[in-house]
C-alpha cells in the first residue's frame, strides 16, 4: 500500500514514510492510493472479536509494510484496560433511537485518545524503518483536545519532542490546564494570540518553510504532526466506527448488511473524514451527518458547494470545534475527484481569496452523501438539558452539537435508519457549560473549575476522572504567549535553536 499527496500523485511514500512525514512535500495530505474492502462476511466476523482484534485486522489492510506483530504491538501497547479503564475501548450507550459511541474514556477524556494513544507506536515504529537518526518533532495545533492527547501520548518517547500551540483564549480552562500542566522531559507548550486557524495556519508556514527545515535537518531535528493531516493519526479512527457498527450487530440493534447512518462533531473533518473512509471499504452508510456549531462552515459548504472561510469567527462552549479552516476536506474532495489538478486549485484559491466552489459533480456527490447542520450555544445548552431530564444521560457540549442536528435531520427527512452519534468527550472537560445546561440557575461566576467539578458530580453523581479532578494540585509549568507570527522564534526556543 503507498501513499500519494492530494496534489500530486507522483508524490508516493509508504506508510512508514506517511507517518514520519505527516505532510507532503507540497503541501498536500497523504492519501492512500487504493481503498481496500471489507466484504459483509468479515463485518459479521468482526462482531464476534474484541476492539483490539478489530483494530488489528483493520489497520493491517492499510500498513502493508508493518509486520504483524509490530501493528500487535502497537495497538495493544494503545488499547488496554490501564489506558481506557476496561477492555471495552469505545462502548455503546443506546439513547432512543441512536447509539451514542463513546470515544472519551482515553486518559484525556476526548475522542483524540483514539488515535493519539496509538500513534506514537506506530511513529517510533516507522522512524526505526525509515531508518531515520534524527530527533522527530512533532509539531500541534490544537483547538483542545488534540494537544492534551498528543502530550500524553508522545511524552518521554524516546526520539521525539511533541510542541504544542493552542489559542489564548479558545479552549476551555480545564483544556488549558491539562496542557500547561504536562509532565515529561521533551513537551513544550505555547499558547496564540489568535484563533485555532492562527495557529494551525502557523503550524503550517513552519511545514512549509524550506530555508527553517533545512536549519532543522541541521541542528538534528526533523518535523512532523500529530494532527489529523498526519494519516497516522486518521487511521485508527476508521477502526472505531467499524467496532461500532459490530457492537450494533452483536447487541441486536441492526442485522450484518443493514445500513446505518453516523453523526459526528466535526470543525476539522478528520473525525467525519474516518467514517467516510469506513464506508468507502464497506461499511454500510446511509448518511453521513456533519454536525457543525456557530462557526458552520462545512454546513454552508455541504448545501451550497462553495467552502467561505471569509465570514466571523464565533468563540462557543464547543471550542474544539471552533475551526474556520478544515484541512480534512481536502482529503474527501481528493477521494471524490480523483483530481489532483482540481484539489490542488481549490487550495490555492482557499490559500488566496479564502474561499473556493467545487464542481456541479462534485457537489453532486456531496449533498447526496452527506447532511450538513449547525446549532448554536442556546440549542446546545438545550439539548444538554433535554437529554439529561429525559434520559438521565450526561452529554458534553460537543456531542450535545451533534444530537442536536441529529434531531434536525430526522425532522428534515423523516429518516429512522439506526444512527451512531460519536461522542467526543467527558462531560466533566467542560464542566462550566454542562453543568450551567442542567442548573440554570446556579451561579458559577465566582466559583473556580473545581468548584464546578465538584457541584456537577453532587448534581449527576457521575464519577469524576481522576485525571481531571488531580489538575487542583498539579503545577503549571509552561506560560510562554506570542503572536501569530512568532511561532517559528517560540519553536527554536523550545528546541534550544539560536
Amino acid at each position: 500500500m503507498l501513499y500519494a499527496s492530494t496534489r500530486n500523485s507522483g508524490l508516493k511514500v509508504s506508510s512508514a514514510e506517511a507517518i514520519v512525514k505527516g505532510i507532503a512535500d507540497d503541501g498536500g495530505l497523504f492519501v492512500p492510493t487504493e481503498i481496500p474492502k471489507v466484504s459483509l462476511e468479515k463485518i459479521s466476523n468482526l462482531a464476534n472479536k474484541t476492539y483490539t482484534q478489530r483494530a488489528k485486522e483493520i489497520m493491517s489492510l492499510f500498513l502493508t509494510d508493518f509486520s504483524a506483530e509490530e501493528i500487535e504491538n502497537c495497538v495493544l501497547s494503545a488499547y488496554n484496560a490501564n489506558n481506557f479503564g476496561s477492555d471495552e475501548i469505545a462502548p455503546l450507550h443506546t439513547l432512543g433511537d441512536a447509539e451514542i459511541l463513546e470515544l472519551w474514556h482515553g486518559p484525556t477524556c476526548a475522542f483524540k485518545d483514539m488515535a493519539l494513544q496509538i500513534l506514537p507506536h506506530l511513529m517510533t515504529c516507522s522512524i526505526k524503518k525509515c531508518n531515520i537518526k534524527k530527533e522527530i518533532v512533532i509539531l500541534v495545533a490544537t483547538s483542545g483536545d488534540t494537544g492534551k492527547a498528543a502530550l500524553e501520548g508522545f511524552a518521554d518517547v524516546e526520539g521525539t519532542r511533541i510542541l504544542v500551540f493552542f489559542p489564548e483564549n479558545g479552549v476551555s480552562k480545564i483544556q488549558k490546564l491539562q496542557m500547561l500542566t504536562q509532565s515529561g522531559k521533551n513537551v513544550g507548550v505555547a499558547s496564540v494570540y489568535g484563533n485555532f486557524d492562527d495557529a494551525q495556519t502557523g503550524v503550517k508556514r513552519i511545514f512549509g518553510d524550506e530555508e527553517y527545515n533545512k536549519k532543522l535537518d541541521s541542528e538534528g531535528f526533523r518535523l512532523s504532526s500529530a494532527n489529523s493531516i498526519n494519516w497516522g493519526r486518521l487511521l485508527p479512527q476508521i477502526v472505531y466506527y467499524f467496532s461500532a457498527y459490530c457492537d450494533m450487530v452483536k447487541k441486536g440493534r441492526i442485522k450484518t448488511g443493514d445500513k446505518i447512518n453516523i453523526c459526528v462533531p466535526t470543525g476539522n473533518f478528520g473525525n467525519i473524514l474516518a467514517s467516510w473512509y469506513a464506508g468507502k471499504m464497506g461499511l454500510p452508510v446511509n448518511k453521513f451527518i456533519c454536525a457543525s456549531n456557530a462557526n458552520n462552515v462545512l454546513t454552508d459548504f455541504i448545501n451550497t458547494g462553495v467552502y467561505d472561510k471569509n465570514r466571523s469567527f464565533h468563540t462557543t462552549s464547543s471550542p474544539s470545534m471552533d475551526i474556520l479552516i478544515s484541512s480534512n476536506l481536502e482529503r474527501l474532495l481528493s477521494d471524490i475527484t480523483g483530481d489532483e489538478k482540481a484539489v490542488s486549485g481549490w487550495m490555492q484559491e482557499l490559500g488566496k481569496n479564502g474561499k473556493y466552489e467545487i464542481s456541479p459533480e462534485t457537489k453532486k456527490v456531496v449533498s447526496e452523501r452527506f447532511f450538513g447542520g449547525f446549532c448554536d450555544d442556546e440549542a446546545t445548552k438545550a439539548s444538554i438539558s433535554k437529554v439529561w431530564n429525559e434520559h438521565k444521560y450526561l452529554m458534553d457540549t460537543h456531542t450535545a452539537v451533534a444530537y442536536n442536528v441529529y434531531e434536525q435531520y430526522v425532522a428534515e427527512t423523516g429518516d429512522k435508519t439506526p444512527t451512531v452519534i460519536a461522542s467526543t468527550a467527558n462531560p466533566y472537560k467542560f464542566n462550566s457549560a454542562v453543568y450551567s445546561s442542567i442548573s440554570p440557575q446556579a451561579k458559577i461566576e465566582n466559583m473556580d473549575e473545581f468548584d464546578i467539578l465538584d457541584a456537577l458530580n453532587r448534581k449527576t453523581g457521575l464519577e469524576i476522572p481522576k485525571s481531571l479532578s488531580e489538575l487542583k494540585t498539579k503545577a503549571v509549568r509552561f506560560d510562554t504567549k506570542c503572536a501569530k507570527e512568532d511561532m517559528i522564534n517560540v519553536v527554536s526556543g523550545m528546541l534550544g535553536i539560536k
